[in-house]
């Protein structure tokens, strides 16, 4: 999708996270956004920029990151500009790392912008779609001063993700009554049986002066911490001024300081295949069964075991038998296994 309106665009990734839950993939050292997770022959990160070709230039694209993954980072995202990778310090959550990245973007802007944000580590499997939702999205922000997320159209009543309760009597795009935490199941199935229910991607868009004015309004202080930098962005005092205001800013997400206040927030609702896959669980959705729910990536056969997901990233062949609903995961970081539906008590090998 162009810019028909001449204004620039930006996308913003971030890339932050640890990713615990995928222990042995996902490690503090090289966490799930930067692994081929889905054995697909790239990373989560990268699968990211790519689903966004043709509506960000890869010249616009930033990525917000721990200065831990640099050469990650570099190594992965050739095309992207290294002065558009942001390292953080540490971690504040997301709310600071957005302000950051949005004074970055205002002091390099020519005027106004486009900004969309993105987790790095979430998978899509029908990019049309996807691409669908975020052109509508934009043609709905241009016209209005708002905050569109994605929410998706639930197909269970999951409680790993938050969730959007939004006006049922509203068009396509639809006004945001509330944000939700994650429920119980029995919450969850309420949401599901009412309707004006969704998934929280995580995935949202607004203009650079709607970012900027929102933070001022709900959260000045945050933005005022990057905004008294901004004379040090791009010169040798930058690292420094950002680890005294990284010191200094609170932590706090996005939806606490912005979403769950504003009064102009819109949610488009959206079917796209969409996963944030932070569990085991998540990852086995995603990948074909054979006639037993046998599913696997890697070198590995199944005799007599059934539901059973085999995640092997050595060059071992590995067999699976006598087992039902077990997860199994190789890497040269480790062995782990555990019951399907039991993620929380990790075995290690």
């Amino acid at each position: 999708m162009s810019n028909n309106n001449n204004i620039e665009r930006h996308l913003v990734i971030m890339a932050g996270g640890i990713g615990s839950r995928l222990w042995p993939i996902s490690t503090p050292e090289c966490p799930k956004q930067f692994v081929d997770v889905l054995g697909v022959g790239k990373s989560m990160i990268q699968m990211t920029v790519d689903r966004f070709e043709g509506i960000v230039s890869k010249q616009n694209v930033w990525v917000i990151t721990s200065a831990d993954y640099k050469d990650i980072v570099y190594e992965q995202l050739p095309d992207v500009p290294k002065e558009n990778i942001l390292f953080e310090p540490f971690m504040r959550n997301t709310a600071p790392c957005i302000a950051y990245a949005g004074c970055k973007i205002q002091k390099r802007s020519k005027g106004d912008a486009e900004i969309i944000v993105s987790p790095a580590d979430h998978s899509v499997t029908d990019t049309e779609a996807f691409k669908k939702t975020i052109c509508n999205a934009l043609d709905f922000m241009s016209k209005n001063d708002a905050i569109i997320t994605v929410g998706i159209t639930p197909s269970s009543p999951h409680t790993g993700y938050g969730y959007i309760s939004a006006d049922s009597n509203s068009g396509n795009i639809k006004k945001v009554l509330s944000f939700k935490e994650k429920p119980t199941y029995e919450v969850a199935l309420n949401y599901i049986n009412e309707g004006n229910y969704f998934w929280n991607s995580g995935l949202f868009l607004w203009k650079l002066s709607t970012l900027i004015n929102s933070f001022k309004e709900y959260a000045p202080d945050i933005i005022s911490t990057f905004e008294n930098i901004s004379e040090k962005y791009d010169t040798e005092t930058e690292n420094k001024a950002l680890l005294e205001a990284y010191n200094n800013v609170r932590k706090i997400s996005v939806d606490y300081a912005i979403m769950e206040r504003a009064d102009n927030i819109y949610t488009l609702p959206s079917e796209f295949g969409w996963s944030d896959l932070g569990t085991w669980s998540s990852i086995r959705d995603f990948l074909m069964k054979d006639d037993n729910g046998n599913c696997a990536i890697g070198d590995v056969s199944f005799i007599d075991s059934k539901n059973c997901t085999a995640h092997i990233r050595t060059s071992n062949n590995i067999t699976v038998k006598d087992l039902n609903d077990t997860f199994i995961v190789e890497t040269s970081n480790g062995i782990a296994y555990y019951k399907l539906n039991n993620e929380g008590n990790l075995d290690k090998i």
